[in-house]
């Protein structure tokens, strides 16, 4: 091994690692709770009910990374942050390189993962060639798409745990260049949609995604490896903020690794509302606390004392609602879902991402079609309750979605009933996974568990 190249986990202690949770997961009483214990985590479910935290901090490494196969082994808890640094030293990098450093491996995959790659190379979990996971009652078993079981490997992703846990894959990576140059443009509504298919169509883009300021004002970064610095890479975990060079910049060039993280220093623009990119504060925040962790820590704490909503209170003020979620929209009804959008919910910026799935297979917890191409649309802001109905705008974003066939990621608040959940997230197919993996109940269902009801 190269001299300074991140360390590699030997398989030893990765079996080990493994046997001491299989051992925590087989002492657990019938019918008791238990997760996952994680320092951090990027769901926006707050105050889920108490249970037992099982130690898997031994399964936070990198296995193998063989350049030459175009793969890479990695533990079920490493994070991406520590799974791109493994990878970069070493020439390649994940298909797929979800935003935010303290997403997990597992986490990705079980839930759902999208970045300006996915045009091409689809969600993290269509870059799985096999996983080890870990079942409901103790059992380890592998998936591959094409073995004993091939239905758990289609219907983990989208599960969110609750067939089991992963704890060993392998995936797929790609060799990188050490820069990447975007050229940000400017873009009406009414040429939006085919602007997006146009770009995604191109066979030297490497990656896309965009934002909106406000209606009629958005703007597609289209990225391209190159071995150029051009007159050197920008730097925005200083002072200088990303999302702004979008309306700023027409061009620009990031190292491969800045560019990876260029939305997690500023978690996209939301650090704003902490102030974090105040030109007063922004000097006094320490860089090594300007990431998406951090800021979502401080959000967690403010949700558990109120702290906010009791100043809202005190200053006479409407209560927020939190509109946090992300949505895939059919690309051709995209200016449709913007244009009830800014009348209805009224968010800005807004993030664009075009996904399409990588290949023929259909993954049936989120049943996307293939060869068919979606854009992300994600918004993450507090809007004033609406009076007496403090959950509408959250249920607006629900209605509209189904209503333009796309599709809603579960990681915030959910807010269907039951039975409209099951239509959404193929209910049959689900209840034949928990049969099989999960009989006895010990994890909660899928609708119990996004909706913090367990």
């Amino acid at each position: 091994m190269k001299a300074g190249l991140p360390v590699i986990v030997p398989r030893a202690a990765h079996d080990a690692a493994v046997a001491q949770l299989v051992r925590q997961r087989r002492a657990l009483a019938p019918g008791e709770r238990a997760r996952l214990a994680k320092p951090s985590s990027n769901l926006f479910r707050f105050g889920a009910p108490p249970a037992r935290r099982l130690d898997a901090s031994a399964l936070t490494g990198v296995l193998d990374v063989d350049p030459a196969a175009g793969t890479a082994v990695v533990q079920g808890m490493t994070t991406y942050e520590d799974l791109v640094d493994a990878t970069l030293a070493r020439g390649v990098m994940p298909l797929v390189v979800p935003q935010l450093r303290t997403i997990t491996l597992g986490g990705a995959v079980t839930g759902l993962g999208i970045e300006s790659t996915s045009f091409r190379h689809g969600l993290p979990h269509e870059s799985v060639r096999e996983m080890d996971v870990l079942l409901p009652d103790g059992e380890l078993v592998t998936a591959t798409p094409d073995g004993e079981h091939v239905d758990l490997f289609a219907g983990f992703a989208n599960s969110y745990a609750t067939l089991g846990y992963a704890v060993r894959l392998e995936i797929d990576v790609q060799p990188v260049r050490p820069f990447v140059r975007l050229e940000h443009v400017r873009v009406g509504t009414g040429e939006l949609s085919a602007a997006v298919r146009e770009t995604c169509a191109r066979p030297e883009v490497d990656f896309v995604d965009g934002v909106v300021f406000g209606r009629d004002e958005q703007y597609l970064s289209v990225g391209t490896f190159t071995d150029d610095p051009g007159r050197g890479p920008s730097d925005y975990t200083g002072r200088q903020v990303f999302y702004r060079s979008v309306r700023e910049r027409a061009t620009d060039v990031l190292t491969v690794h800045d560019y990876l993280w260029r939305w997690d220093t500023d978690w996209f623009w939301c650090s704003a509302a902490l102030g974090a990119q105040h030109p007063l504060v922004r000097p006094l925040w320490p860089r090594r606390y300007r990431r998406s962790d951090v800021y979502r820590r401080i959000v967690a704490l403010d949700r558990r004392t109120r702290f906010s909503s009791r100043v809202r209170s005190a200053l006479r003020r409407p209560q927020e609602e939190p509109v946090i979620q992300d949505v895939e929209i059919p690309v051709d009804r995209l200016p449709e879902f913007l244009d009830a959008f800014h009348d209805d919910i009224g968010i800005s910026p807004v993030w664009l991402c075009p996904v399409q799935l990588r290949g023929e297979r259909t993954w049936p917890l989120y049943p996307m079609a293939p060869g068919e191409l979606y854009v992300n649309v994600g918004f993450w802001a507090g809007v004033p309750q609406r009076p007496g109905d403090p959950e509408w705008h959250n249920r607006r974003v629900e209605e509209l979605t189904a209503e333009l066939g796309g599709h809603k990621s579960l990681y915030s608040t959910v807010h269907y009933d039951e039975p409209e959940f099951w239509e959404h997230y193929n209910g049959p197919a689900y209840r034949k996974l928990k049969e099989r993996y999960d009989a006895d109940g010990r994890l909660p269902d899928l609708f119990s568990k996004v909706t913090g009801r367990a």
